[in-house]
């Protein structure tokens, strides 16, 4: 460049593009202990004594997390500045290895059956400095004050000449836990669907129901095992061989939801919705679920009971809950009964007017009982800090226990 001119500057704009983060990944190591345990019993030990200090027997090799290993007893100890007052005890690693590290326990056991064990233990006391580390092959640990001779002589550990010692191994051990990292999912039980086919085609089927003029093949095994009742009349009864039943207290609707629960273990689709049950007894005693809740009672199909009465929980009210506990009372419906009494209880005021009370007045004074039992309850957890209003006072005002004014019935 010359005369002071200047050059033209070209800048370059270097666009940074953000790719989007990856998903988190995660890792996860457990540091824990596979234990192995071995029994070395010692016979002649009085042959035994006096071998010579540093003189030892050994039990046979046992494997413990991958690693061989052998316990050592000294009958004259190992310590030379001991002068044989004492027997020696040690666990050492018999395989290769390096820096092994591992948890022990010896015990020598009480033989008189009092179960006074001398019990020297790693896994039951605080590590200050972790595990015990092994070095190499023929390291050991142990004591070479174990117990001391003349006192093991004259003890129940040394019986008929004869001595045991449990030797517990812990070997430390760390990994990735792939259990929870790479899990297998496993799709929900399709054994509904593959029984529903049976009852969609009937291939196979050998026995008729014949309700209200309507025909409804199935297949007896099935319903013998679902149902003990169906069982009983199939099978029980003084003709095993008969091709056809003529059921006589279910409509063909109810049957045929009733099937399809025994082969899908599933509501129907015209079960599942709940009709309303706000107007007269009759209409509630009408619907497909309330009449299904019937017939699971008379097969004795116990979860079929708890889903009609799911549903019917739904659709409990001030003006429904006497009708659905009349219902939940006949067809022995446990659960349901008890939510009925319940929310009757707390919102007594506003079904002591319904229709649905007066017909527990004419027709079900026991469960009136029953009702005033729950209520009695009701008011001591109002007594322990539930409400502070008491069902009793509802009666009073004309409100429920949501404070909202209930009309006076004329």
């Amino acid at each position: 460049m010359t005369n002071g001119a200047t050059s033209p500057v070209t800048v370059a704009t270097l666009k940074v593009e953000h790719s989007p983060l990856l998903s988190p990944t995660s890792s996860q190591s457990v540091t824990e202990t596979v234990n192995g345990f071995h029994r070395f019993v010692i016979q002649g030990y009085s042959l035994a004594k006096g071998m010579g200090i540093g003189k030892h027997i050994v039990s046979d090799n046992f494997t413990v997390g991958g690693y061989r290993w052998a316990i050592y007893f000294y009958p004259d100890g190992k310590n030379p500045e001991d002068s044989s007052t004492y027997v020696s005890v040690f666990i050492a690693l018999a395989s290769e290895g390096t820096d092994v590290r591992a948890l022990f326990e010896l015990t020598l056991m009480d033989q008189s059956g009092k179960g006074k064990h001398k019990v020297h233990s790693h896994f039951d006391r605080s590590l200050e400095s972790g595990p015990y580390t092994l070095k190499y092959r023929g390291s050991m640990w142990g004591y070479k004050r174990f117990f001391r001779r003349a006192l093991l002589e004259t003890s129940d550990y040394l019986k008929d000449d004869c001595l045991i010692i449990n030797c517990t191994v812990g070997v430390v051990v760390s990994a990735i836990d792939c259990s929870r990292l790479h899990s297998i999912q496993v799709p929900v039980s399709d054994i509904g669907a593959h029984f529903g086919m049976l009852l969609e085609n009937m291939e196979g089927s050998d026995i008729t129901f014949d309700v209200a003029g309507e025909k409804f093949r199935s297949h007896k095994l099935v319903l013998a095992a679902r149902s003990p009742v169906f069982r009983t009349e199939i099978f029980d009864g003084v003709d095993e061989q008969k091709k056809e039943m003529v059921i006589t207290d279910l409509e063909p609707r109810v049957f045929k939801a009733l099937l399809h629960f025994i082969y899908r273990d599933t509501l129907s689709e015209d079960a599942e919705s709940v009709e309303s049950s706000s107007a007269s007894l009759s209409s509630v005693s009408e619907t497909l679920i309330a009449k299904l809740l019937a017939a699971a009672d008379r097969y004795c199909l116990e979860r079929l009971k708890l889903m009609c009465e799911s549903r019917l929980c739904k659709n409990i009210s001030v003006n429904s809950v006497a009708k659905i506990l009349a219902l939940a009372d006949e067809y022995h419906a446990t659960e349901l009964k008890a939510v009925c009494l319940r929310f009757a209880a707390e919102n007594l005021a506003a079904v002591m007017r319904s229709d649905g009370f007066e017909y527990l007045k004419d027709n079900c004074p026991l469960l009136q009982s029953e009702l005033l039992k729950t209520i009695a309850g009701c008011e001591e957890d109002y007594s322990s800090g539930g409400k502070s209003r008491s069902v009793w006072a509802q009666l009073s005002d004309g409100t429920d226990t949501n404070g909202r004014r209930v009309r006076q019935r004329t």
